[in-house]
């Protein structure tokens, strides 16, 4: 997979995902931090591959490159992977399609202190470079695991975590479900929502009020919108998992 930028680099490396190669070019550099990015790389055993600015300009991804993008090795967990604490949040996403939409939501799991994140019959690759984009690096420092829909439920119910599906549909408002106790977030497909065997297996369902035209938010949003009352109900300082503030703190290069 692609890692492009500065901030992207750090996390990857910071979440014990180091590069097998980068690709760096000092007239892109926009500070001191990116030599440092560099180094980093060395020590962790990338490859290094100096590139003048023409050449790195036609492998960079995206329109205006900081100098530095590298190779890493794809992401693969699973359910197994997942140490969620009691009691836990997790994010549960069905069937997502938009990269940028998933990365936004690993952003804000990423800031919201989440214990993990479970993608549910992706349509979307976790290693899609706009995901990496959009979660700004956190896709390396949230835990994430990849299952279909059955194997997320039975390992939701062997844990005894509580399911609490998003539906415009719903009776109950947001506000009103307790996510104080292990709670997993679902969400469903842009196009869709959620699939009617996630809402037969939630334990409740619940909506964000909607007051003009539209009937639903995007689902990034909903997700930012859910998980920050977890956390306004948990305090502030209640989802932040174990040396998750060491690791995002963790200088590089040093």
């Amino acid at each position: 997979m692609i890692v492009e930028g500065l901030r992207e680099i750090r996390l990857a490396i910071a979440g014990g995902h180091a590069p097998v190669e980068l690709f760096y070019c000092t007239e892109r550099f926009r500070g001191g931090e990116s030599a440092q990015v560099v180094e980093a790389c060395r020590a962790a055993g990338a490859g290094l591959v100096a590139c003048d600015a023409a050449a790195f300009d036609k492998i960079a991804y995206r329109e205006s490159p900081d100098g530095l993008l590298a190779v890493a090795p794809l992401i693969r967990r699973g359910l197994a992977d997942l140490r969620v604490p009691d009691p836990g949040l997790l994010v549960i996403v069905e069937a997502i399609e938009k990269p940028g939409n998933l990365g936004t939501i690993l952003r804000t799991a990423d800031a919201a202190g989440a214990h993990g994140l479970v993608v549910c019959d992706r349509c979307t690759d976790l290693g899609n470079p706009n995901v990496v984009r959009a979660s700004l690096g956190t896709l390396f420092t949230v835990p994430v695991a990849e299952a279909t829909t059955d194997e997320a439920i039975g390992w939701l119910r062997s844990r005894g975590i509580r399911i609490l599906a998003a539906t415009p549909h719903a009776d109950t408002l947001y506000t009103d479900a307790d996510m104080t106790g292990s709670t997993a977030i679902a969400l469903g497909s842009e196009q869709d929502g959620l699939t009617e065997t996630w809402m037969r297996a939630a334990d409740a369902r619940v909506r964000i009020p909607m007051q003009g035209r539209a009937d639903s938010l995007n689902v990034s949003a909903s997700a930012t919108i859910l998980l920050y009352e977890a956390v306004r109900q948990r305090g502030l300082r209640g989802c932040v998992p174990t040396g998750a503030e060491s690791a995002r703190q963790r200088p590089v290069g040093r």
